[in-house]
């Protein structure tokens, strides 16, 4: 972000998923579940994970999470993955969660956790990433 963009923050990485949680995905005030979201945080992460390691991965850590707002029922919540560094098999992937409530007209930054995967094989065993272009 340039300082031209400090009073309109946007989301960093491309946007891996974007879904709509349900009813059943709430609590009894309306907000979806801290679950949930880490959820769709891990299927967004793994999916990006899978195409920078062309197969298989497996989740080994999630880095803290804090929730800077609620997400409510209805809203349009898009995960946004942005490889931060990788390793002989590993991957660190930055998921950034944003969401558009029905009745608004700007995006929020609900939370962002640091994801860390490792390439696996057929067997689950660490295999190394291969040579990005």
């Amino acid at each position: 972000m340039t300082t031209f963009d400090d009073n309109k923050p946007t989301p960093r990485g491309e946007l891996a998923i974007q879904v709509i949680p349900l009813p059943s995905d709430t609590n009894a005030n309306g907000d979806v579940y801290a679950g949930w979201v880490v959820k769709q945080m891990d299927i967004a992460a793994a999916t990006t994970a899978g195409r920078i390691s062309k197969g298989r991965n497996a989740t080994v850590a999630i880095d803290r999470m804090e929730f800077l707002s609620p997400l409510r029922v209805g809203s349009q919540v898009g995960c946004y993955c942005e490889l931060v560094d990788i390793g002989r098999s590993s991957m660190k992937i930055n998921v950034e969660v944003w969401t558009l409530d029905r009745t608004a007209t700007k995006h929020r930054k609900v939370t962002e956790a640091l994801f860390v995967f490792v390439a696996i094989d057929d067997n689950g065993r660490i295999r190394e990433v291969p040579e990005q272009p």
